[in-house]
């Protein structure tokens, strides 16, 4: 496969939370109403735990390395994203990361990425969330 024509078909999901329970959630800008814990794919030749370090940074402003839950999930690349894959990628591999705060820290979404952002209690952060995987990873790693 060309690693310079395609996104790499492995990604980090890093969720972030208190130790109160509540957790970070970030709004895309598209689709609009698309709720996620920070997210994104790993470059090529990155390792999943700098990946996730990037994407925190990126997406929040939050300096910090987060802790790997040693958990990975495979899913089905969805239609709206398969053309930023290699013909033959048609599974996506994630990677699970956790953050727990003390408390709530101010946060500067991307704007390129994300519309908003919002600190939730982890039931109510778990039904918001668009993804599966998302809501799965919020119920395992984040306590109430």
């Amino acid at each position: 496969m060309a690693t310079s024509c395609c996104k790499r078909p492995e990604s980090v999901l890093v969720v972030v939370a208190t130790r109160a329970g509540e957790v970070l959630l970030l709004e895309r800008r598209s689709p609009s109403g698309f709720w996620q814990s920070v997210t994104g794919s790993l470059d090529w030749g990155e390792s999943a735990g700098a990946a996730a370090e990037r994407e925190l940074r990126e997406e929040t402003g939050i300096c910090a390395q987060p802790e790997d839950c040693r958990e990975t999930r495979s899913f089905p690349i969805v239609p709206p994203w398969r053309s930023r894959y290699a013909p033959d990628a048609t599974h996506n591999l994630e990677h699970v990361f956790r953050l727990i705060l003390p408390a709530r820290v101010e946060v500067r979404p991307n704007p390129s990425e994300h519309a908003a952002a919002c600190w939730l209690p982890r039931a109510l952060a778990a039904r918001r969330v668009g993804s599966w995987s998302n809501r799965e990873a919020i119920l395992r790693w984040v306590s109430d």
